[in-house]
């Protein structure tokens, strides 16, 4: 096993992240070069993978998955058993300029059981809904209904998932 930090509670935390955040459950792992600020939320049983940053305004849920290169930013809120693919990129500023202090924080909600395949770009104050799937390197510019495979770019609807 890689030697981990232990700031007194157990969470597996890698020496090569720069984890501000104190309230991480000891069940979540934190995976090296990742950045977390202090005031993230994150829920229990989350693997956080290498090479991801994670905002202040942030929700994540139990039994999150965010692979690698994920930027979590302000806005950001993941419900219970999502997961998120490799390099998604996350945005919160539909008209992003540098130095603009007028921008406005448009929020992203991704719903419980949620997958977002890797490569994919989700616009600003999108909802994914409950279960639904996103397919690897998709845009998504709207709101995306609950039970449903979404994929291209733009994003459209491919169809419904089966019942299990």
């Amino acid at each position: 096993m890689m030697n981990f930090l232990n700031l007194g509670r157990l969470a597996m935390i890698h020496p090569l992240s720069d984890c501000k955040n104190q309230n991480v459950p000891a069940s979540t792992n934190i995976w090296q070069y990742c950045v977390v600020f202090p005031e993230a939320r994150i829920g229990e049983k989350c693997n956080i993978c290498s090479h991801c940053l994670i905002e202040n305004n942030v929700v994540i849920g139990n039994n999150v998955t965010i692979k690698c290169g994920v930027q979590v930013w302000d806005g950001v809120e993941l419900e219970d058993n999502v997961m998120v693919g490799a390099n998604t990129t996350f945005t919160n500023d539909m008209y992003p300029k540098s130095k603009n202090e007028d921008w406005v924080l448009l929020k992203t909600k991704v719903c419980k059981g949620a997958s977002i395949g890797a490569g994919s770009t989700i616009l600003p104050g999108i909802t994914i809904g409950e279960d639904s799937m996103i397919g690897a390197g998709s845009v998504v510019t709207k709101n995306v209904p609950a039970g449903e495979i979404w994929v291209g770019n733009p994003a459209k609807f491919l169809r419904k998932i089966a019942d299990k």
